[in-house]
């Protein structure tokens, strides 16, 4: 077990997010059902926590009710190998309510934020060539889904 786990609070879709994120990272797997017993203050047998591992990172999925909501100042970050890995996750987190934002950013069904991004853009924004960083900053500003052949062009000045 890892030392930190992100804890992600639901109002009562737990099961279902877990189930929808272990779908999408295809490594991933359902662990640990807590469910509440005869002392409540949930209906007994329903989800308190689900536990669930997506690329080796241990997760906490917890039915806590409406109080709280996610907002972007979590975000997770999946670092992509190729343009063909950027579009699977982009659609996959979309699909079935989610919504594209800026920069790579998109929120899905449950409301979490993702950033999908190519581990390209983050070689390109190293680049000691300031203007060569400024070029690629400047292409990636207004994309929604980022698209490596743009970085790529605005980098080599295309």
């Amino acid at each position: 077990m890892s030392k930190i786990t992100p804890f992600l609070w639901f109002e009562n879709q737990a099961e279902q997010a877990a189930n929808f994120y272990v779908s999408v990272f295809k490594d991933g797997k359902i662990g640990k059902i807590v469910r509440w017993g005869d002392q409540g203050p949930g209906p007994k047998g329903s989800v308190l926590t689900v536990q669930f591992d997506m690329h080796g990172q241990s997760f906490t999925a917890l039915n806590g009710g409406p109080q709280f909501k996610f907002n972007e100042a979590v975000s997770f970050v999946i670092h992509c190998d190729d343009q063909k890995e950027v579009d699977y996750y982009w659609e996959k987190l979309i699909a079935g309510g989610g919504a594209p934002s800026q920069c790579g950013w998109l929120k899905d069904k449950f409301g979490l934020s993702w950033q999908v991004v190519p581990k390209v853009l983050f070689e390109l924004l190293s680049n000691p060539d300031p203007a060569v960083v400024g070029r690629v900053t400047a292409a990636f500003m207004p994309m929604q889904k980022f698209d490596i052949a743009t970085l790529e062009k605005a980098a080599a000045n295309k």
